[in-house]
């Protein structure tokens, strides 16, 4: 019996992902600094304080961290809060959710203030009982913490909870706790896609079809 939802948002819920493969670029663009390595994929399992520590590290920025990331941020706020869209499929599967009393969380890499502004212009915080972000948590997603803050707050075990997610070291986590993964397509490289579909109980290729899944889920 399914008891509670976990959400991963970018490149999950949100077709959000185009912004992440290039906020850390632009932002060292913005102060003068050339970048030649692929910085999206170097920092794509890191939490926004662990890639700041990174540029920090290897660019010798003259810069706390936090500044780094409230710099970063800043590039990308407007993008959440004015432009970003669910994927399409998304906010019915949400509907049918809510509508069942399955209580839904977010566990997210993103920091809160980029989440919310998308959430409410898209209008799917209504579906959602809680956000977490690996930020407050203190921990990135590689660390059960952040999900097992999100089962807490939905009062669920790891084997009535399901993970949405679109990264594999996420759901090799989740796995490990004993939470089902639903894996879901975005624009990552074929390998990683091929890790995502073994990691997952369900693969989602294409949102719209999401009453495939429910059946799968039993709700």
């Amino acid at each position: 019996m399914v008891k509670g939802i976990i959400f991963d948002v970018d490149g999950t819920l949100l077709d959000s992902m185009m912004i992440w493969e290039g906020a850390g670029k632009l932002y060292l663009e913005s102060l003068g600094y050339e970048v030649k390595e692929n910085l999206g994929a170097i920092m794509f399992d890191m939490t926004m304080a662990e890639g700041a520590e990174y540029m920090k590290k290897h660019y010798d920025l003259k810069l706390t961290a936090e500044e780094i990331v409230a710099g970063v941020n800043t590039r990308v706020y407007d993008f959440y809060a004015k432009e970003v869209e669910p994927k399409a499929g998304v906010k019915e599967f949400l509907e049918y959710v809510y509508a069942k009393g399955i209580p839904m969380t977010i566990a997210t890499s993103t920091d809160r203030p980029m989440i919310e502004a998308a959430l409410t212009r898209t209008e799917l915080a209504r579906y959602i009982k809680k956000v977490f972000t690996t930020t407050e948590v203190g921990k990135g997603k590689n660390c059960p913490d952040i999900f097992v803050a999100a089962m807490n707050a939905m009062e669920s075990s790891a084997g009535e909870t399901w993970l949405f997610e679109d990264a594999c070291y996420s759901m090799k986590t989740a796995k490990s706790l004993g939470i089902k993964n639903v894996g879901i397509y975005d624009f990552s490289s074929e390998k990683e896609q091929k890790y995502v579909k073994q990691l997952s109980d369900f693969y989602l290729g294409d949102w719209k079809n999401w009453k495939e899944l429910i059946k799968v889920m039993d709700i």
